[in-house]
């Protein structure tokens, strides 16, 4: 099989790229979308609280009315898609193994690729939390599954440990369905997740929020029967003489989410060591040669409207460089995060003719009040930007105009700073 543009992924940024790449010049039958799921619509499908929308669409819809909107564009565009299709391997001149009820065991050479496979949650087995293995742990995605689609209540007294949005949103979730929400608790000495979900995920619930606190030990056999808990220090140790057992049948973790991006090394593809996403340029081309990356795939987002403008750029420059080829780069520059900024996407800029716009996404490895923010080139201020505050849990952006653009053409480094 052979195809122009195959999607690795037909979530809210899979879809959202499809459609693009077909405004762009690409046929419907140019490309394919390859959905492991049974239907598509990824992580959205299970989000049924409101939220999401309100930049894209300037409403605020849930989950499934979101995906919706785009699932029904692809299909009144006769968009090819697969489902219940697991990718095998990708590699490097772009041939996508993958297995499915309709297609069997088949490979597809295409012009370009898409990667956006979302991300995962850490699980029980990156905490090493000391104790036996009981019924009652559950990732805070999977206890969402459960309750939003399958039909399953996890528990009835629950602890969650992180305060990520997921974990946040179903600490109202599992209160709303009758169950007892003991505490949440954070061992950083911030929350992980957006201040709108604090607030109306658990200040409206009074749900308490333990920041610099963690679970060090699991009880029970056959199933959980309670969690101690401890406060921990600068170094994230828990510190002796502040242990406390709580009673509880349930434990749910939201202790991070990671890119899923397994079929990368296959594909030579750079990731970025804080992000676990590809590194890529400016037009999401990932360091292997017509291949592009976006969404949580890309990096963790906050908002499901930024995955969708990602989306966006990856779907119209792949689409770009199937119909009018692969554009020489002059030169690549470099860009770095420095001082409190943790990572920047892109981490690069491929010089190819006059820039227009550029778009750099960030986050803060700590709680900022009043930061300002540069962008430098070669040492010199480009751009400031002032805020009132800046938290890990909330991504940041930094938008270039043309003009700005023509100061970073030639520099030998870009970094994004704060003061």
């Amino acid at each position: 099989m052979k195809k122009k543009l195959v999607i690795i992924g037909g979530g809210p940024a899979g879809l959202a790229a499809a459609i693009k790449a077909n405004d762009t010049g690409l046929a419907p039958d140019d490309i394919l979308i390859i959905e492991r799921d049974r239907e598509l619509g990824g992580i959205l499908n299970q989000c049924i609280h409101a939220g999401f929308g309100l930049h894209t669409f300037g409403e605020e819809l849930t989950g499934p009315e979101y995906s919706g909107r785009f699932i029904d564009d692809v299909i009144a565009r006769g968009i090819s898609y697969t489902t219940d299709s697991m990718v095998l391997s990708l590699t490097k001149d772009r041939k996508v193994t993958f297995v499915s009820p309709e297609y069997g065991y088949t490979t597809v050479e295409a012009d370009a690729v898409i990667i956006a496979t979302g991300c995962r949650e850490r699980t029980r087995g990156a905490l090493n939390i000391p104790g036996t293995r009981p019924a009652g742990v559950f990732t805070a995605g999977c206890a969402q599954r459960y309750v939003n689609i399958e039909g399953y209540m996890p528990g009835r007294r629950v602890v969650i440990l992180g305060s990520g949005d997921i974990g946040l949103i179903m600490a109202r979730r599992m209160t709303l369905e009758g169950a007892k929400v003991e505490r949440v608790c954070e061992v950083m000495p911030y929350s992980g997740g957006l201040a709108r979900n604090i607030a109306q995920c658990l200040d409206d619930f009074g749900i308490p929020l333990f920041l610099s606190q963690t679970v060090i030990k699991i009880h029970g056999k056959e199933r959980v029967e309670g969690v101690t808990v401890a406060n921990v220090d600068e170094n994230r140790r828990p510190i002796k003489g502040t242990e406390e057992f709580i009673e509880c049948d349930t434990l749910l973790l939201s202790v991070g989410l990671i890119p899923e991006n397994e079929i990368a090394s296959g594909a030579e593809i750079a990731l970025d060591r804080v992000t676990g996403g590809a590194v890529v340029d400016q037009n999401n081309e990932t360091s292997t040669d017509g291949i592009y990356a976006c969404g949580n795939a890309l990096h963790v987002h906050d908002l499901v409207d930024f995955v969708t403008k990602e989306a966006y750029m990856a779907g119209e420059s792949a689409a770009k460089r199937v119909i009018e080829g692969k554009k020489e780069a002059e030169r690549t520059v470099p860009v770095k995060a420095c001082a409190s900024v943790r990572y920047t996407v892109p981490q690069k800029i491929t010089v190819s003719g006059g820039l227009d716009a550029l778009k750099f996404y960030f986050r803060v490895g700590e709680t900022l009040k009043k930061p300002v923010f540069e962008v430098r080139a070669n040492g010199e201020v480009i751009k400031s930007v002032k805020k009132q505050i800046a938290a890990p849990g909330e991504m940041e952006s930094i938008t270039l105009n043309a003009d700005e653009c023509r100061k970073i053409e030639k520099a030998d480094l870009i970094e994004i700073c704060n003061l």
